[in-house]
């Protein structure tokens, strides 16, 4: 397990350095980011990603799930908070009550490491479309599936598991059972077959943006993720165009996609 998956706030930093310098200059090819745009992030954790919008003057909306986690970005990020830039909530986005209080509420919604955990994304992704504003756009940061870490296996603690790359493509009981060999808990192994069984390929994202009527607006692969530079030391480092232009080939050798769609 890497430094940063046991300290959240050196976490919560390289979230907030990878936000400025990779994703919100992204999202700015497609959508000019100004103090009038109100910005949702699901699954946000500590809601580093949103502090580079913060700085812009964005108000936020930071969702997840865990509220341990939003407890530490309330921790981390006071001042946003205090003066009503800022807001951090436990709930689900299919709860009636979440989706009358926020529907056409945004201009961007933000995913960042949060589709590939995400079940039937068939039903998702239209679910976000129901937030955004006429004309707003979603980003998703998402590793393919098949490319050497798609499983998040460098989560385990078994140096020999969590450095094993590609294995997570083999049959669930082949993959599993070489976690348990390894000494991985019941609790992480199955979290990690959660994840197998919801991990989503380039080609997949884009057949459901397009079955929604959604249209792509950017979008840029890197053979290395730019989070890699904390994780293991390697400079970002975008998909040379060739490989980029293989079909299911490119997932195993893309560590990254960005996107960003709209109506």
């Amino acid at each position: 397990m890497l430094e940063q998956h046991r300290n959240p706030k050196l976490r919560f930093d390289q979230q907030v350095e990878n936000s400025e310098n990779y994703v919100l200059p992204f999202i700015e090819q497609s959508l000019n980011i100004t103090s009038d745009i109100k910005v949702m992030e699901v699954g946000c954790g500590e809601g580093g990603v949103l502090v580079p919008f913060l700085q812009r003057g964005c108000n936020c909306l930071g969702v997840d799930l865990a509220e341990e986690r939003l407890e530490l970005g309330r921790s981390y990020l006071p001042e946003y908070i205090s003066k009503g830039q800022l807001d951090f909530l436990n709930q689900d986005i299919y709860e009636l009550a979440f989706e009358n209080k926020y529907k056409h509420q945004f201009d961007l919604i933000i995913l960042k490491d949060v589709i590939e955990h995400i079940p039937k994304q068939e039903k998702f992704i239209p679910q976000l479309k129901k937030f955004l504003k006429p004309g707003g756009q979603i980003f998703f940061g998402f590793p393919p599936w098949h490319m050497p870490f798609g499983g998040h296996q460098q989560l385990l603690k078994s140096k020999l598991a969590s450095k094993l790359p590609y294995y997570h493509v083999l049959p669930m009981p082949l993959y599993l059972g070489i976690q348990k060999l390894c000494g991985e808990s019941k609790e992480m192994r199955d979290w990690m077959k959660m994840t197998k069984e919801s991990g989503i390929t380039v080609e997949r994202f884009e057949k459901i943006v397009k079955q929604c009527g959604s249209n792509i607006l950017s979008k840029q692969w890197f053979l290395f993720n730019p989070i890699y530079i904390y994780k293991f030391g390697v400079k970002p480092r975008k998909q040379n165009w060739l490989f980029g232009a293989i079909p299911y080939l490119r997932n195993y050798l893309t560590t990254c996609a960005y996107y960003t769609i709209s109506d």
